[in-house]
């Protein structure tokens, strides 16, 4: 009662669980304008924030490296899929029917990890390219997932031969 003769009126509860939720619109709508542009502009920037935040987290956790036949080895698990990248090995490839076998290799040698591809194979492949693909261990064999190949192109910034050089 006191706070009516002072000119004060309490603020209204706020139910969203009964009809109370509309005094409580009535409320907002009578809010100064420059506060409702504030209180708009906090809750968008929040959202975008959220957002964001989740459209980064999805990026980096959906992300999976690229193996070497080394590391592959060391890693596999049967049922999961893997990004192999390596070179393919010298006299390893061999196509019987629709299935491509071949080896890829660390790039400085030593390991190399057979695997049976079917898909589409790049033009560029050959034996010595560097590859990614992605394959999946299945019982003691690696297999690639259909179409996965990419090969990668060799660096456009090698070093010229002294022969070749263009500055003399």
């Amino acid at each position: 009662m006191m706070l009516y003769l002072l000119g004060r009126h309490p603020r209204p509860k706020v139910s969203l669980c009964s009809g109370d939720f509309l005094v409580g619109l009535r409320y907002l709508g009578a809010m100064n304008p420059s506060r409702k542009r504030t209180v708009r502009l906090v809750v968008a920037l929040s959202a975008a924030v959220v957002l964001a935040s989740a459209l980064i987290y999805t990026s980096f956790s959906a992300a999976s490296p690229a193996l070497t036949p080394t590391q592959l080895l060391h890693d596999a698990q049967p049922g999961r899929s893997y990004q192999l990248t390596g070179t393919v090995a010298a006299g390893s490839v061999h196509r019987e029917g629709t299935v491509l076998d071949f080896s890829v290799e660390d790039r400085a040698g030593g390991t190399s990890i057979p695997l049976a591809y079917t898909g589409v194979v790049p033009d560029p492949f050959h034996e010595g390219r560097e590859v990614i693909v992605t394959v999946e261990k299945q019982g003691g064999r690696y297999v690639g997932e259909a179409n996965s190949l990419i090969t990668k192109c060799p660096s456009k910034y090698k070093t010229a031969p002294p022969s070749e050089n263009q500055n003399s």
